[in-house]
């Protein structure tokens, strides 16, 4: 409770020569993008996490061939759907997009399966054209994820793989604003920032989050934040990360893969850099195969990790028996 009472507040302040508060290095002029947890975490320094050396594979180059990796959810089984008009609510990240729609394609080496998101140009127009821009070009493809924190997120997208690089499809930085009709449920995709959204550029990170209770809502409520009943359902039931909602450019939603998504998040990690207390750097690199635009064709929409649920015993099946061939 602890750290998401510092995470509530946001910007804290940090050890010297680490990463200010809301991701600004203050050693160096290089962009730090990061999410809020960040420093959260890094003040607080209440999570308890051992220090893993750098393992053999991750030495190897990003486009190595990756081993299978088994699909397993079975820890969110406490997670379920939540209790609201998906189509009608007072969020849209669940509205389902139209046959013929752009969508993003993500494949991550060694998962089976693809990870397919839902992108929000009418709330994000900037966002989505960036993010199409740059995946149209092959960007990301051979990139890594460089930052894993388990019940938070999943961060990538920097040709530098240290969280301090990348560049918009224009060159730079933009700005993608924000959208009080998108809210950081667990699926979401967003760009990381240095302190604004006027700071994007090419990093991302997808939502895995936590599912919160009234208590902790009413604390962030005390601290100025405002949620609607359906989002208050929403993290009850399948998670978030609520106290991002405002100061990040959220644009897509998973609505394929999002087992792919929470089994990457449990990802062994080690602590890399000495005047953090942050645990996020993988063991082993995890590697966008590549990222892709495509369309919707009417298939099932699965927003929710409930909704894997049942199938997840099939799911590691189809994976083991791709490692014995």
């Amino acid at each position: 409770m602890f750290k998401r009472i510092l995470a509530a507040l946001l910007c804290t302040v940090m050890t010297a020569a680490a990463v200010t508060s809301c991701g600004k290095d203050v050693s160096t002029d290089e962009k730090s993008s990061s999410s809020s947890e960040e420093a959260a975490t890094s003040a607080a320094g209440d999570k308890e996490t051992e220090t893993s050396p750098v393992s053999e594979a991750a030495t190897e180059k990003p486009n190595a061939p990756a081993a299978k990796k088994t699909v397993d959810i079975s820890r969110f089984g406490d997670r379920s759907v939540p209790d609201i008009d998906l189509e009608n609510a007072s969020v849209k990240n669940f509205t389902a997009p139209k046959v013929g729609d752009d969508i993003i394609i993500i494949k991550f080496q060694g998962y089976d399966g693809e990870v397919k998101i839902r992108l929000f140009p009418e709330y994000a127009e900037l966002g989505v054209e960036n993010f199409v821009g740059l995946a149209d070009k092959g960007y990301y493809d051979g990139l890594t994820m460089h930052r894993i924190m388990a019940d938070f997120m999943i961060q990538g997208g920097d040709p530098l793989g240290t969280g301090t690089g990348g560049e918009s499809v224009w060159g730079g930085d933009f700005d993608g604003g924000v959208s009080d009709k998108l809210t950081h449920a667990a699926g979401t995709l967003a760009y990381a920032n240095s302190g604004a959204t006027s700071t994007n550029g090419s990093q991302f990170y997808i939502v895995t989050g936590e599912v919160y209770d009234d208590e902790y809502i009413k604390m962030l409520e005390s601290n100025g934040y405002s949620f609607s009943d359906d989002v208050k359902k929403i993290l009850a039931a399948a998670g978030g990360a609520p106290w991002l909602d405002g100061g990040y450019t959220v644009f897509g939603q998973v609505y394929e893969g999002l087992d792919i998504v929470f089994t990457i998040q449990d990802t062994e990690v080690y602590q890399s850099n000495p005047f953090s207390t942050e645990a996020s750097t993988p063991a082993e690199p995890v590697v966008i195969e590549y990222i892709k635009t495509g369309k919707y064709e009417g298939e099932e929409l699965k927003w929710f990790i409930a909704d894997y649920m049942d199938g997840a015993s099939d799911t590691e099946k189809k994976t083991e028996a791709s490692d014995e061939n």
